[in-house]
């Protein structure tokens, strides 16, 4: 019998890795451009994951393949590019806060797209999780009148892509091994983040030479081990043992953890923000559908 917990703490282990990636990006942001930190990221991850899963590809149905370049595409590929770009101008917690809306739209597109109904109840917690998210980002904007908002269109187009890729999973990919998942993504954007890395000045001696580059590195190995590798695996099998809308709501919890490195790491947290908090927990409750 299965453990009707497990999706739970698996629900917590990602809230963790995953809340704490904003933070790693900020700080890998000091010696490397974004360009080069999505390109590594990616490159890293890639090799990890090919390294643990090359066995499990043989596997794949043919028929599935296509599936899996259009979510290594829409949920690793470019939302690696797009936060790391993001956070040039916006601050790390803002940056998680504004990913919290990835259940809303694994919601919406999940009916509109791919024909997954959500209950009454799973749409109350997200309805309630967004306006946490809401409270969040107006006291965010206040405490931090001079950054650039527009860059945070960069995470809102992840936030489709991250939407649409969970729901992909749920629909397509519900029979394929979870690390198979992980690795055949990679197959097909490995390269391209090779390309990438190698048009980016990364290996110009000004880059070679800056003085934060090692530090750099040393995030982006953090943030690709467990970060992408190990936190990609298990997202794919919380999907597949959840719901899309259960899974996703992962991102109402990592603000928080990314709000608590933020005030370790000297941005501003206020009582407000607290209570939006509060209000986002009790939409991760309520989006939780028992028998998924």
């Amino acid at each position: 019998m299965k453990n009707p917990n497990i999706k739970w703490i698996f629900l917590i282990i990602l809230s963790i890795i995953w809340g704490s990636s904003f933070i790693l990006i900020k700080k890998s942001l000091l010696g490397l451009s974004p360009y080069q930190l999505g390109a590594l990221r990616t490159i890293f991850t890639g090799v990890i994951l090919l390294s643990a899963g090359f066995y499990h590809l043989k596997s794949i149905p043919k028929s599935k393949w296509k599936w899996l370049l259009l979510s290594g595409l829409l949920g690793s590929f470019f939302p690696a590019f797009f936060f790391a770009i993001a956070e040039t101008e916006i601050d790390s917690a803002v940056a998680s806060i504004l990913n919290s809306l990835v259940p809303l739209n694994t919601i919406i597109l999940g009916f509109a797209v791919f024909n997954i109904i959500s209950t009454k109840r799973q749409t109350i917690g997200v309805i309630i999780g967004f306006i946490g998210t809401a409270i969040l980002i107006l006291k965010g904007s206040e405490l931090n009148p001079n950054q650039n908002y527009l860059y945070a269109g960069f995470v809102i187009a992840s936030t489709l892509m991250y939407a649409a890729n969970v729901n992909i999973i749920k629909r397509y990919l519900q029979d394929v091994k979870p690390l198979a998942i992980a690795a055949g993504n990679y197959v097909f954007i490995i390269i391209p983040a090779l390309i990438v890395l190698v048009f980016s000045g990364f290996f110009s001696s000004e880059r070679l030479n800056h003085p934060n580059l090692v530090q750099s590195l040393g995030f982006v190995v953090i943030l690709s081990v467990f970060g992408t590798a190990i936190a990609k695996v298990v997202f794919n099998k919380l999907v597949q043992i959840s719901t899309p809308v259960f899974a996703s709501s992962v991102t109402y919890i990592m603000p928080i953890i990314a709000l608590i490195w933020g005030v370790l790491d000297g941005e501003s947290f206020s009582a407000i923000q607290g209570l939006a908090a509060l209000l986002i927990l009790v939409g991760v409750y309520l989006s939780h559908k028992r028998r998924a």
